[in-house]
């Protein structure tokens, strides 16, 4: 298993489900560095949030639009780009929502995981959050305005609706610990510790 992708909607709080599993040790951390991060208080406190390389249009590694029309070796380029450690990559962008049928099929033996919350919890939560002045990752390129974050939203959270009822093999999970047990990697430290339904977001690994 090379990799682990995360699909979810702007807003999803899939970077809190990805931040309490990467300091696992069987996860590559490589792609850490400080200009990566962003804090915010939306949920009353400051926290760190975004941590290692988002995955999107006009992002700092910016992926096609259209990744279904691209072949295997190109894509993993772009994946591999930001690390240099070892372990299994966290590879996580908000596109992969509506490619999830081309990333099981060229991808088979990595497993993706789908990060859902209703639509507009997403873009409530994501406004919070900062909106387009968030720091980390810059969304001004592709997603330009709010009416246009709005439709991406609806858009994605549509596509991981369609994978999280079409995959019957599917394991939906309640904690990041249970879900550190789905992918197979070690447990990450026990201060990251994350129910899923206290933080009003549903995860399932396919």
């Amino acid at each position: 298993m090379k990799y682990i992708f995360v699909a979810g909607a702007p807003g999803s709080k899939w970077s809190s489900v990805v931040k309490n599993i990467y300091y696992s040790e069987s996860v590559d951390q490589s792609d850490y560095s400080d200009s990566r991060t962003y804090h915010h208080d939306a949920s009353g406190s400051m926290q760190l949030m975004h941590l290692g390389v988002y995955f999107d249009p006009g992002m700092e590694f910016s992926l096609p639009d259209d990744l279904d029309q691209h072949n295997k070796q190109d894509l993993e380029a772009i994946f591999d780009a930001p690390f240099s450690g070892k372990g299994v990559r966290i590879i996580k962008s908000h596109i992969f929502s509506n490619h999830i049928d081309f990333i099981k099929q060229t991808w088979s033996n990595c497993p993706v995981i789908l990060v859902h919350r209703a639509n507009d919890a997403c873009l409530g939560w994501w406004v919070r959050c900062g909106q387009f002045n968030i720091t980390y990752p810059d969304y001004s390129e592709y997603y330009q305005d709010l009416p246009t974050m709005a439709q991406k939203i609806d858009q994605q959270n549509a596509g991981i609706l369609d994978a999280w009822w079409g995959y019957k093999q599917g394991k939906y999970v309640e904690t990041n610990r249970q879900l550190a047990k789905v992918l197979n990697i070690d447990p990450p430290p026990l201060q990251y510790a994350q129910d899923y339904a206290t933080h009003d977001v549903r995860v399932m690994v396919i």
